[in-house]
């Protein structure tokens, strides 16, 4: 018979791991009972755009078109986020930038259980002791959540680099065929893959709603973050300001653009080389130490009991830090 006490990690680490998975479920189900608020409204948009209200109704009937504010559907977890989240607008432009349409209490719900995952797996390990378990669950917690998303956000960006000429180019013949510049970019935004495509409609709708051209193009530019981008608003800005021939300008933009991405790429290339030899040279310290472990452990588990082994162990990782930090910048170059 098996008592309670006599359990591998002890009645208390089950009673814990019991309330973890609690809160997990409820946090989860803070997090995602607007969902069903959110498919109403896409139904609703649905709607709209083919003409016609709710069901049965006439398509002049008043729609609501209020601006959602919440971050969660309940009042205390909302509160929390305005009042102690710090950096919220960074956040939403990060998630935006990264193409995640996901309210803010969903990213913390995800934060949080991959806190708490990372925690579950050193902790049940039992090599490290609980409190370096808590803190690896809390960078697991806040960094790779921040990671990932700094990853879908540059991998994003890099899409739209590489089809942002070809949109440019649409608006340069249709306004070389006579269409003003807001029709060009609709048709762009029809025409072309997304992310460029989901942009340019974005910036269509808006200015439909009223919002000038200019003014949603910075907006855009602050949301992307990219400089082909942000050359694009400063020549349709100045065009506006000054007057001159659009068309032409645009063309040699998309000019400069592919001539950018083209000296990236020798770039790229040129430094391949170097970054391969960084990354074999890095891998070998600690390649060895895992051919070391399988064929002698307790020879190399002296270098982590020891004192003097872990001083050694923090001096070799902070070189090999400051390494490959001064080998990063060497090999990056902004244009």
């Amino acid at each position: 018979m098996t008592f309670p006490g006599d359990l591998p990690f002890g009645a208390e680490t089950l009673m814990f791991g019991g309330l973890v998975l609690l809160g997990i479920l409820l946090l989860v189900v803070a997090a995602f009972s607007g969902d069903g608020n959110k498919k109403r409204f896409l139904r609703r948009v649905d709607q709209v755009r083919r003409g016609r209200g709710s069901s049965g109704s006439e398509p002049g009937q008043v729609i609501n078109a209020k601006r959602r504010t919440q971050d969660s559907d309940i009042a205390l977890f909302d509160r929390l986020i305005k009042n102690a989240l710090p950096r919220r607008e960074q956040l939403r432009a990060r998630l935006a930038r990264a193409g995640l349409e996901i309210s803010l209490a969903k990213y913390l719900t995800y934060s949080l259980i991959c806190g708490i995952v990372v925690f579950l797996l050193f902790a049940v390990t039992g090599f490290i002791p609980v409190v370096a378990a808590a803190f690896i669950g809390l960078f697991g917690a806040i960094g790779l959540p921040h990671l990932l998303i700094g990853f879908l956000g540059k991998r994003r960006q890099k899409k739209f680099i590489a089809l942002f000429p070809e949109a440019i180019d649409l608006l340069v013949r249709g306004l070389k065929s006579g269409l003003p510049i807001s029709e060009s970019i609709k048709n762009a935004g029809e025409e072309i893959a997304d992310p460029v495509g989901l942009e340019l409609r974005r910036v269509t709708d808006a200015v439909r709603l009223g919002r000038k051209l200019e003014d949603e193009l910075w907006a855009t530019s602050a949301r992307l973050d990219l400089q082909e981008f942000k050359f694009f608003t400063v020549s349709l800005a100045i065009q506006t300001e000054t007057g001159g021939n659009l068309a032409e300008t645009l063309e040699n933009l998309s000019t400069v653009l592919r001539g950018r991405r083209q000296l990236k790429m020798k770039i790229k290339a040129l430094s391949s080389e170097a970054k391969c030899s960084a990354y074999i040279i890095g891998s070998l310290p600690f390649v060895m130490a895992l051919l070391i472990y399988l064929v002698n452990a307790d020879y190399i588990m002296d270098l982590f009991i020891d004192p003097r082994g872990q001083f050694l162990i923090g001096l070799g990782l902070t070189s090999f830090s400051i390494g490959t930090f001064v080998m990063y910048r060497m090999c990056k170059f902004e244009i």
